[in-house]
């Protein structure tokens, strides 16, 4: 049976801010004194803003409170939000539009699953928010990935099965949380050479959407 449902990643799958996210982080680090560089950057693809705090902290010697801690995501927000004011349609990723566009005359539900507390702001800056059936964000759910949490609330919002869903990520956790959901895992960018990625593509410009969906 083909597949009745395609649930998109946001960052690095629809649109690119891992550059905004770095420079929020690397400035907060900074401000800290904490070691942050592009290393321990790309540990923190796909992952919830809190953990992303944490992964930064193992490489502190200072204890932070449940309270810095707070203080400290909400800053890195702050930063980033201001960051996002610039982005638009044109950021929109090579292939994107046209792929929703196929999907929906073929009558394919089509959701976000991010763990993005920003995902409707960022929707709203590229002029997509009206355009998926459903969003779950990280606004929604208490696990980020690679807990599946996300896509399966995306699937029940689209009132779809999870084995009747393709999710398409470019983050070896959104990867793993697909897999977890029992959802085909399309692997785009750095997630095409993921071991565990189901089908692989460099973007989606290339995508085989028979293949996707079949």
């Amino acid at each position: 049976m083909s597949k009745q449902a395609v649930i998109f990643d946001l960052d690095g799958v629809i649109v690119t801010t891992d550059e905004f996210h770095y420079k929020a982080w690397k400035a907060i680090a900074d401000e800290e004194n904490l070691h942050f560089n592009r290393e321990i950057n790309e540990k923190l693809r796909g992952v919830s803003r809190v953990e992303s705090l944490q992964i930064i902290l193992n490489y502190s010697q200072k204890q932070y409170s449940e309270k810095e801690q707070e203080v400290l995501t909400e800053r890195k927000n702050d930063i980033y939000r201001n960051l996002l004011k610039d982005i638009s349609e044109k950021d929109i990723l090579p292939g994107v539009l046209s792929f929703i566009n196929h999907l929906k005359e073929r009558g394919i539900k089509i959701a976000i699953g991010s763990s993005s507390k920003n995902t409707k702001f960022i929707l709203e800056q590229i002029g997509l928010e009206h355009v998926f059936d459903a969003v779950a964000d990280g606004n929604d759910i208490t696990k980020s990935k690679p807990d599946p949490e996300v896509f399966l609330l995306a699937a029940e919002r689209l009132q779809v099965e999870p084995v009747d869903c393709v999710v398409i990520e470019d983050a070896e956790a959104g990867i793993d949380a697909a897999i977890s959901a029992d959802m085909k895992a399309v692997g785009v960018s750095s997630a095409a050479s993921y071991s565990k990625t189901q089908l692989a593509y460099a973007n989606l410009v290339h995508v085989d959407i028979n293949e996707v969906l079949d």
